[in-house]
């Protein structure tokens, strides 16, 4: 049997994964997202048990995507310093002879959801990542929708809501998205985890002010056909209305689209879209 290996890096854990060519996942595995010296042996010690033909990363960044660059393969400018300037790609390489898929973890997530979730019947989509930080990934017909480098759209600035006198919580930028919704920042806003706030309490309409801004920039910059929003943020379910309700007031008619609740969606795959989209991507390397 053929057998793709797959790793989810992220910046509080890695999920490392082996699957078939039908995207079905044999066994899976969770690591603390520490240094690369503890981590990846770990990594390691994990995919020598099998005979993998290729390897797809998705990977918390920025990352460098650039296959002309001489450093393809690295994880760059991340915050998180023991990680920084990382050579996530050549580190693996010198482990295994194999092709290595390469991309950012959203657009993990994202092409988990084109090749086995909701965004299958759809030519155009956008995932975007709340949680630790917010990252952004879109895609037409197929192929990541990528320049120079891979989208930050968790770095776009935002209008800052009438009620909010938080200064944000980004290092380089005082009020984009991620620096004002983000897991931290809501932690940073509030004094506690997300987890522990009231679904009354008005700081989850300022946050959906800022996601909806996000989700109405980018219908107007990509016009997707459909919008995907996940991350630990999400997993307070009744955001997701907020969102919806807030996008359609900014939206105020301008733009014809499908039914919000079709057009702003949740992951379908139970946050296994990213390794999902991992071992297809890996399957793909396979030549």
């Amino acid at each position: 049997m053929a057998l793709y290996g797959a790793i989810e890096a992220g910046g509080t854990k890695f999920v490392c994964a082996i699957g078939d060519a039908q995207l079905n996942i044999i066994e899976t595995i969770t690591i603390p997202t520490t240094t690369p010296e503890e981590t990846m042996v770990k990594v390691q010690s994990f995919f020598d048990k099998y005979e993998i033909l290729t390897i797809g990363i998705g990977s918390f960044g920025p990352i460098d995507i650039n296959k002309e660059s001489k450093t393809y393969g690295f994880i760059t400018s991340t915050p998180k310093t023991a990680w920084k300037n990382f050579d996530f790609v050549g580190t693996l390489k010198a482990y295994y002879d194999v092709p290595i898929a390469f991309t950012t973890d959203v657009n993990a997530s994202l092409y988990g959801e084109y090749k086995a979730g909701i965004a299958k019947n759809v030519d155009s989509a956008v995932y975007y990542t709340i949680g630790t930080g917010i990252g952004g990934g879109a895609m037409l017909k197929g192929r990541f929708v990528e320049g120079l480098s891979h989208p930050e759209m968790g770095h776009m600035n935002i209008s800052l809501h009438k009620d909010d006198q938080f200064e944000g919580s980004c290092p380089y930028h005082q009020n984009c998205l991620e620096g004002m919704a983000s897991g931290p920042a809501i932690e940073k806003r509030v004094g506690t985890e997300g987890k522990f706030i009231q679904e009354d309490d008005e700081v989850w309409d300022i946050i959906a002010y800022y996601i909806a801004q996000a989700a109405f920039n980018t219908t107007l910059l990509l016009s997707p056909e459909l919008i995907i929003l996940g991350g630990g943020v999400m997993h307070q379910h009744h955001l997701l209305d907020k969102i919806r309700d807030q996008f359609v007031e900014i939206n105020n008619s301008y733009i014809n689209l499908p039914p919000i609740d079709q057009y702003i969606a949740e992951p379908s795959l139970e946050d296994k879209q990213g390794i999902i989209g991992c071992l297809a991507l890996a399957k793909e390397e396979h030549k």
